[in-house]
C-alpha cells in the first residue's frame, strides 16, 4: 500500500496516515472486515517508524473504524447502516409540577438486577454497558493491586487518590474541560456525587428544576429530600428554555439539574448554543446548575464542551462516572464542585464513607495511565454504534406507525414515544404495569417504563430501551415488543382482543 505523505507539512505523519486510510475505509475501497497491512509491512513500505504506524492505527481505532485482533493484526470494522438518522421526537410541552414524592426507582433497579439472574430474559431496561474487557482486566487489576498493596493498610483522602485525580484531570482536558486535580472529588459512582450535591443545595420544600423526562435516580434523591420539582419538557434540542425562564422568574428554584450530553433517558445531546443560553439564564437568575454527564466519552461524534467549561461565575457543578464507560461494579465516579463549596462537600464525603474503595480507584487509575481506557472506549463505542443501528432497523421494521423515537449519537439508550391515541391502551394495559407483570406479558422482555422518568409519574406514554445488547437479542426483543404494541393497537381500534 502506497500512502502519499507530505513530510514538509505541519500535519503530523500519523495523522496523514490516519486520514488517508479513513478515506479508503469510508469510500469502501478498504471493505468491512478487511485486514490492514501489518505494522512492520506498512512502516517499511512508506518508510516511517513502526511507532508512527501504531499511533495512526490507534487513531483509527479510536475513531471506531478498525479493531485489533490479538495475534492477527488490524481489521476494518463491519458496519450496520441505520435506516435513517433523523429523529421525529416532538413530545407535548407540558410542565409537570410535583410537590410530593412518588417515584419507582427502587422497583426499576431491582427488576433489572433480578433479570440478570435469568439468561432467558432480554433486558432492555438496564443502565449497564456491554460486558467486555475481561481479557485485559485481569492484567490491569493485577498491576493496580501490586501498586496499591501498601495503601490497603491505611485510609486515604476523602477526595480520592491524588494520582487518580490527576489522570481524570488530564482526561477531561480532551473533553474541553480544564480543571486541576485539587478541584476534583472522587465518589462512589455518580449516584453518590448527585446525592452529595443535592443534599448540599436543597432543603425540604425548595423548588428544583429538572428536565422531563430525566434520570429516575435523581428524582428519587429529590423525593427523599422533600424537594418540590418543576419538570421542564424536553424538545428535540434539549430542555425548553423559554419555559425554563418563566419558572426561574416565578418560582426562584434552588437548583437546575440537567444532563447535557447523551441525556438519560432520551439520548439527546444539546448544542453549544443551547448550553450557552442555559448558562446565561442561570447567571441571570443566580440559580446553580448541576450538570450530570455520566455518558460523556461514549459519543459517536464530537460533542460540545460541558457547560461547566464556560462557567465564569462559578455556578456549575459537574458530575460523571466510570460506571457507564468502564464497569458499574467498580463504583468510581467524580464531581467538580464550585470553588466555594469544595471544602464542604469533601467534609460531607468524609462523613459519608471516609473515602472510596482503594482497589477500585487503583484499577481505574491503571486503566487511564496505561492508555487502555481510551482503547476500551473505542471498542465500546464501536459496539454501541453497531447495536444502535441494529435497533433502529428493528424499530422501523417491527414497530407500528405513529410510534417515534430519538436517534442518539452515543451512549446506549434511546427513547420511544408512544402517541396518546390510539395506542394509549398499551400503556394502560401493559407498559404501565409492574416489571414482573410486563415480563410475563412481553415474553421475557424487560423494559424501563416511561412513567418512571417523570416527576410523580405524570408524563406521556413512552419507554427507554438499552441498545447495548447483542444484535441477535435486539432483533428478537424488538420483534416481540413490536407484536405486543400492534396487538394492543388493533385491540384499541376494534374493541376486540387481537
Amino acid at each position: 500500500m502506497k500512502i502519499p505523505l507530505n513530510r514538509q507539512s505541519a500535519q503530523p505523519i500519523r495523522v496523514q496516515i490516519r486520514d488517508y486510510l479513513s478515506r479508503l475505509i469510508q469510500s469502501g475501497k478498504l471493505p468491512s472486515g478487511g485486514r490492514l497491512p501489518s505494522i512492520r509491512t506498512l512502516s517499511t513500505t512508506i518508510e516511517v517508524n513502526k511507532l508512527t504506524v501504531i499511533e495512526a492505527y490507534s487513531l483509527l481505532e479510536a475513531d471506531g473504524l478498525i479493531h485489533a485482533r490479538p495475534g492477527s493484526g488490524y481489521f476494518v470494522n463491519t458496519t450496520v447502516i441505520a435506516p435513517t438518522l433523523k429523529s421525529n421526537f416532538a413530545p407535548s410541552q407540558k410542565v409537570i409540577i410535583q410537590e410530593n414524592g412518588g417515584g419507582s426507582f427502587l422497583e426499576q433497579f431491582t427488576a433489572s438486577l433480578q433479570a440478570q439472574q435469568h439468561l432467558e430474559i432480554i433486558d432492555f431496561s438496564s443502565g449497564f454497558p456491554h460486558a467486555s474487557g475481561s481479557d485485559y482486566l485481569h492484567r490491569i487489576a493485577k498491576r493496580a493491586l501490586a501498586h496499591a498493596a501498601e495503601d490497603l493498610f491505611r485510609y486515604d483522602f476523602p477526595q480520592g487518590q491524588l494520582d487518580l485525580r490527576q489522570q481524570i484531570s488530564q482526561m477531561l482536558v480532551h473533553q474541553g474541560l480544564e480543571v486541576s486535580s485539587d478541584e476534583l472529588i472522587v465518589t462512589n459512582g455518580s449516584e453518590q456525587a448527585l446525592s452529595l450535591v443535592m443534599r448540599h443545595y436543597i432543603q425540604p420544600g425548595d423548588w428544583v428544576i429538572v428536565e422531563t423526562p430525566t434520570y429516575h435516580g435523581a428524582l428519587a434523591i429529590l423525593e427523599s429530600l422533600g424537594a418540590k420539582v418543576i419538570g421542564i419538557p424536553m424538545t428535540g434540542a434539549g430542555m425548553n428554555l423559554e419555559l425554563l425562564e418563566q419558572y426561574l422568574h416565578t418560582h426562584y428554584p434552588q437548583l437546575i439539574y440537567t444532563i447535557s450530553t447523551l441525556h438519560n433517558p432520551t439520548g439527546i445531546t444539546t448544542s453549544t448554543a443551547h448550553r450557552q443560553h442555559l448558562l446565561t439564564l442561570a447567571h441571570r437568575y443566580a440559580c446553580p446548575i448541576l450538570e450530570d454527564n455520566a455518558y460523556e466519552g461514549l459519543n459517536f461524534e464530537p460533542v460540545p464542551a460541558p457547560i461547566k467549561a464556560s462557567d465564569s461565575q462559578d455556578l456549575v457543578t459537574y458530575t460523571s462516572t466510570f460506571s457507564k464507560t468502564l464497569m458499574p461494579g467498580l463504583r468510581v465516579g467524580y464531581l467538580i464542585p464550585t470553588k466555594q463549596h469544595y471544602r464542604h462537600l469533601v467534609k460531607q464525603k468524609l462523613l459519608s464513607d471516609l473515602h472510596s474503595a482503594t482497589v477500585s480507584q487503583a484499577i481505574v487509575r491503571e486503566f487511564l495511565a496505561s492508555g487502555q481506557y481510551r482503547r476500551h472506549l473505542s471498542r465500546l463505542r464501536t459496539h454501541n454504534l453497531q447495536s444502535r443501528n441494529v435497533m433502529l432497523q428493528a424499530l422501523s421494521k417491527y414497530f407500528p406507525e405513529g410510534v417515534s423515537w430519538t436517534v442518539p449519537q452515543g451512549g446506549f439508550f434511546l427513547w420511544v414515544h408512544l402517541p396518546d391515541m390510539p395506542i394509549a391502551a398499551i400503556c394502560r394495559d401493559a407498559i404501565a404495569q409492574s416489571a414482573s407483570a410486563l415480563r410475563a406479558i412481553a415474553q421475557n422482555i424487560l423494559i424501563a417504563t416511561g412513567a418512571a422518568f417523570f416527576p410523580d409519574q405524570q408524563g406521556y406514554p413512552a419507554m427507554r430501551l438499552n441498545f447495548s445488547r447483542s444484535p441477535q437479542e435486539i432483533e428478537q426483543g424488538i420483534s416481540i415488543l413490536g407484536k405486543l404494541l400492534k396487538r394492543y393497537l388493533i385491540s384499541d381500534i376494534t374493541g376486540q382482543a387481537a
